[in-house]
């Protein structure tokens, strides 16, 4: 069998411990999963700490944000989790108070949730600070690879009911 390249073989390999990825360089899911490493650091050390939010915390306010008068149930479907789980973290973006449930006028079995103004002063805050993190961390990307980066993911994301009807 033909040997690669010292540098072909080099770059096929995990970032810290330097063990070879074989099969899994070429695998989406391994390296969104190696990618989220970094992420996850950034945010620990842009947001989770000085916000005390965890990730989903942070998600779900942006998304609350972002979308006034969201349900739960609308919240637990766009996350995929649970509907006991979201209910917990509105509990807890609740008892800080960050975010606010009120009654639908409509269907009283439902509650529409919205940030509080130290809620939508929070989640801004902590958007500038990961932008800023993840800009520093990425700056090997230029900003047209991000943005292409950025595309590409969200791209993936959408194929998240072709990857559920795989699974039946």
């Amino acid at each position: 069998m033909p040997r690669r390249p010292a540098d072909a073989a080099a770059a096929e390999r995990t970032p810290q411990a330097r063990l070879a990825e074989a099969g899994l360089h070429g695998v989406i899911g391994y390296q969104l999963a190696q990618a989220s490493i970094v992420t996850t650091q950034v945010f620990a050390a842009a947001v989770g700490k000085k916000s005390r939010l965890r990730p989903v915390e942070y998600t779900m306010l942006a998304l609350i944000d972002a979308n006034p008068e969201v349900t739960a149930r609308q919240l637990a479907r766009g996350l995929a989790v649970t509907p006991p789980n979201i209910a917990v973290w509105i509990e807890r973006l609740q008892s800080r108070g960050l975010v606010l449930r009120s009654r639908s006028r409509t269907d009283a079995r439902l509650q529409h949730i919205r940030v509080s103004a130290m809620g939508a002063k929070l989640v801004r805050e902590a958007t500038k600070r990961l932008q800023d993190g993840e800009a520093a961390v990425l700056a090997a990307l230029s900003l047209a690879e991000r943005a292409m980066l950025i595309e590409l993911l969200h791209k993936v994301a959408l194929a998240r009911k072709r990857a559920v009807d795989v699974s039946r």
